[in-house]
């Protein structure tokens, strides 16, 4: 049997980490360490949304909840690989500090208020029509431009194609002018 320098330092991390002692295959600890991790799990394929590079992921599903990520073997532009933030992932979806509220802080105030959101949405959608009516010209120069330049919109790399044709379709009908997008796929 042929193991290379990589596949001994794998199996003898993993083994240390299990404090095996005993000769091993290459990959056979970590094996059963994510078969341990994945029991009776859903596997979900999926997209990282880290990046643009729009990485494929495996997503093990254990009554709603994520319990492992790995990367796609299957997926052609990472083969299984995943970056340091993507193997990371599963501690932001699961992490005691994450925001899964709405916190809002008012001009001049130091602290942060906790608000509905349906409260928030319908704040957005009134200062963006307060600004729009405020700032919207219909012509310059004797030239209709029906446009604000008050607004600007920002796209984000974890939105796809579709999305994006979405977000550009309503900025221009809201008269934005200044877009910036980064679709993926």
């Amino acid at each position: 049997m042929s193991v290379t320098r990589r596949d001994f330092l794998k199996g003898a991390s993993t083994g240390a980490a299990l404090g095996a002692t005993a000769a091993f295959e290459p990959g056979s600890a970590e094996a059963y360490v994510a078969e341990l991790k994945t029991k009776g799990a859903k596997e979900v394929p999926s997209i990282c949304y880290y990046c643009a590079v729009g990485c494929g992921i495996k997503a093990s599903v254990a009554d709603g909840k994520v319990v492992a990520i790995q990367g796609d073997p299957e997926h052609p532009i990472n083969r299984g690989t995943l970056c340091s933030k993507a193997q990371a992932y599963i501690q932001v979806l699961d992490h005691p500090k994450r925001l899964r509220k709405v916190l809002y802080r008012a001009p001049g105030v130091l602290e942060w208020q906790e608000k509905p959101l349906d409260w928030a949405m319908a704040e957005i959608a009134q200062r963006i029509r307060s600004t729009r009516d405020a700032t919207f010209k219909e012509a310059e120069d004797g030239v209709t431009v029906n446009r604000t330049e008050a607004i600007a919109a920002l796209g984000s790399a974890i939105i796809a194609n579709e999305e994006c044709y979405l977000l550009t379709k309503l900025m221009r009908g809201l008269g934005v002018v200044w877009l910036e997008h980064q679709a993926r796929i």
